[in-house]
């Protein structure tokens, strides 16, 4: 038997540079990189005041129980498939989200002139309605409050916005809104100007305008003929009352502005992970409602194609149920009687022992978010030493204070706060 050799002649192969060399990292998120960080501590007193979620006073998630009875009776229930949704969603979903928003006695929706869409939570609503005002009506510039969501800019600009805009909102020498600054900076923006209003429960203040002064707010954007655009993350959640909540989206409504409003069921239903949110359009004319829906029917298209079944048909069903509604009621005020306990319990120790300022803008504010008014070194301190992680704004998540770590959280804002002589900035 013979060998047959091979020869093989090494060759230099010279590899082009890869076309995402030039790519550059982007920052990370803060309130992710700051879970991450709380997930990888190991000091056994750590808390958690960054992530936006609602715990329960033993530190866990909770599934609602409307949620879990919806749950096993979707998986019960073999009639159901797994087939395509609509473009535009699950209708019972979308028809009864924008009733909860605008209210049974909206003269609008009386009228048809008002309309819901199905989208991917709040984020997804946004996103939606804002690529609808940039490409379809030619709106190039967005205000929000300063702070606000951080989110809100990067939705906005990747949507076709070319021009992002703040209007000032928080006034930290007071803790409290600086409605003069708001209304100024309102009255100079321009006509068209699209001009972004959280609902209730402010992120992340948790300061929101009184009704008086959300009328003189709708005075001045009637007057200067800007455009509302409601974001609506916590309406239930914030107070315990759905009315309450969508106070001043219905009194705009009343007035008769045309609006768009993103609605999202992630914290009132704690179905963070299912992505049920709701785009609700109001117009002056009916006439315009099937227009405005083909063309968002090819922006979604584009998009997503359409939406997750899942928890729009949780959301639907309870929505539309007299007797799974009122439970859902009840729900959803414990989640907010525990929040208002917490700030009149964190409240109640920072005077308690002395501590340097006023707190009395912890428990005027409302919902999930407290603006605490700590500065970048009291922060910095509360992490590095104490293990409580929080937002460097000074944002804390009153969802994460519970009975068993509230006092060791007040010792050691206390401590920082005197240590450091930084009550705010």
């Amino acid at each position: 038997m013979s060998l047959l050799c091979t020869t093989f002649v090494s060759t230099q192969i010279i590899m082009a540079p890869s076309k995402f060399a030039t790519v550059e990292s982007a920052p990370p998120i803060e309130v992710f990189a700051l879970n991450k960080a709380y997930v990888e501590d190991t000091f056994p007193q750590k808390v958690n005041l960054g992530v936006g979620a609602y715990r329960t006073d033993e530190g866990k998630p909770w599934v609602l129980p409307v949620v879990r009875h919806m749950e096993q009776k979707l998986a019960a229930d073999e009639t159901l498939n797994k087939e395509y949704l609509p473009v535009l969603g699950y209708e019972p979903l979308a028809s009864a989200a924008t009733c909860m928003l605008l209210g049974s006695d909206s003269v609008s929706l009386k009228e048809g002139r008002a309309t819901g869409i199905q989208c991917l939570s709040g984020t997804g609503a946004l996103r939606v309605g804002a690529e609808f005002l940039a490409r379809i009506g030619n709106h190039s510039v967005v205000y929000s409050s300063n702070p606000t969501w951080g989110n809100h800019s990067l939705v906005f600009l990747n949507a076709g916005f070319t021009s992002y805009r703040s209007y000032r909102y928080w006034d930290a020498a007071k803790k409290a809104l600086d409605f003069d600054g708001l209304m100024e900076d309102l009255r100079n923006a321009p006509e068209n100007s699209v001009i972004i209003l959280h609902a209730c429960a402010h992120n992340p203040t948790g300061v929101d305008p009184t009704q008086d002064q959300w009328k003189q707010i709708a005075d001045l954007i009637e007057e200067r003929r800007l455009f509302p655009f409601f974001d609506s993350a916590y309406q239930g959640f914030a107070s315990g009352d759905l009315d309450r909540d969508a106070w001043a989206v219905r009194y705009f409504d009343s007035r008769g502005f045309e609006m768009v409003c993103a609605q999202s069921f992630a914290k009132n239903f704690g179905l963070y992970n299912e992505r049920v949110g709701n785009l609700t359009f109001v117009a002056k004319d009916r006439s315009v409602i099937e227009p405005v829906r083909s063309q968002i029917t090819l922006l979604v298209r584009a998009n997503y194609s359409n939406p997750p079944n899942h928890g729009a048909r949780i959301v639907g069903t309870v929505l539309n149920d007299p007797v799974l509604i009122e439970q859902w009621k009840s729900h959803i005020k414990t989640m907010a009687d525990r929040i208002i306990s917490m700030r009149h319990g964190l409240r109640e120790r920072l005077e308690k022992l002395e501590t340097p300022g006023t707190w009395n803008h912890i428990t005027d504010q409302i919902g999930m978010f407290s603006f605490t008014g700590l500065g970048p070194l009291a922060v910095d301190k509360l992490i590095a030493d104490h293990h409580i992680y929080l937002l460097k704004g000074g944002r804390i998540n009153m969802c994460g204070l519970n009975s068993g770590n509230i006092d060791y959280v007040a010792k050691c804002i206390h401590e920082v706060v005197t240590t450091t002589q930084e009550a705010s900035l």
